[in-house]
């Protein structure tokens, strides 16, 4: 079982104020032979009418030394990821997580933008004090 990241309790509360109920801590998946922990799985309680939203979070605090470093790392599991989430649980949606800090600091810089693009990479962002999501890029 991997380790949580540090703002994995934050990221948590902050769905579920949301509207989000956490399904699993973390989503296991076994795909093509590999075994896989994304951090959270969560769907949103929708109208009884409509049928529910399930996605799977992937968070990433950005601590270390070199962010781009850390980013070729973040892209390559969310890469894995949505691809395994692709053919054991299509109708999951992969995010990646992101404070608020690291939204304004660094996935404004161009070339970020750019892969985030190039990749079709979905993210949210969340207020680490007020334990809240922000934003949700699609």
């Amino acid at each position: 079982m991997p380790a949580k990241d540090i703002y994995h309790n934050i990221v948590s509360n902050a769905l579920i104020k949301d509207g989000w109920k956490i399904t699993d801590d973390p989503l296991f998946i076994q795909s093509g032979g590999a075994d896989m922990y994304v951090d959270l799985g969560a769907e949103q309680m929708i109208a009884a009418e409509k049928k529910g939203k399930k996605i799977a979070i992937e968070i990433k605090s950005f601590l270390q030394n070199s962010f781009i470093s850390e980013f070729h790392t973040a892209l390559g599991q969310y890469i894995n990821y949505r691809l395994a989430l692709k053919n054991e649980e299509p109708e999951r949606v992969l995010y990646l997580a992101v404070s608020s800090d690291v939204d304004q600091e660094y996935f404004v810089i161009p070339f970020v933008q750019a892969s985030l693009t190039t990749n079709q990479i979905k993210y949210l962002v969340y207020d680490i004090n007020n334990e809240v999501i922000t934003k949700w890029k699609n």
